[in-house]
């Protein structure tokens, strides 16, 4: 399952869920601003341009935490299967 697959809208497994959940809070204590990117972009559907306008940072910035941030969240939620 890939972070993706967990992240699915149409997800209809709730363990994957919460395992996205409990890795994305466990991501938020390393790297606080990458979380707050995660939200906005996966969740909150904003575009790499809209969530730096929001942080005040680079879309540069945004796009590497955000790379980031998937391969971290993907690692994690792989170790629960």
């Amino acid at each position: 399952m890939t972070l993706f697959e967990v992240a699915s809208p149409l997800e209809d497994e709730p363990a994957a869920v919460v395992a996205l959940d409990e890795a994305l809070v466990a991501f938020a204590e390393i790297d606080a601003q990458g979380a707050r990117i995660v939200e906005l972009r996966w969740f909150g559907g904003l575009s790499v341009a809209e969530v730096a306008a929001l942080l005040g940072v680079s879309e540069r910035t945004v796009e590497r935490s955000w790379r980031a941030a998937r391969a971290w969240l993907a690692r994690r939620v792989s170790e629960v299967d």
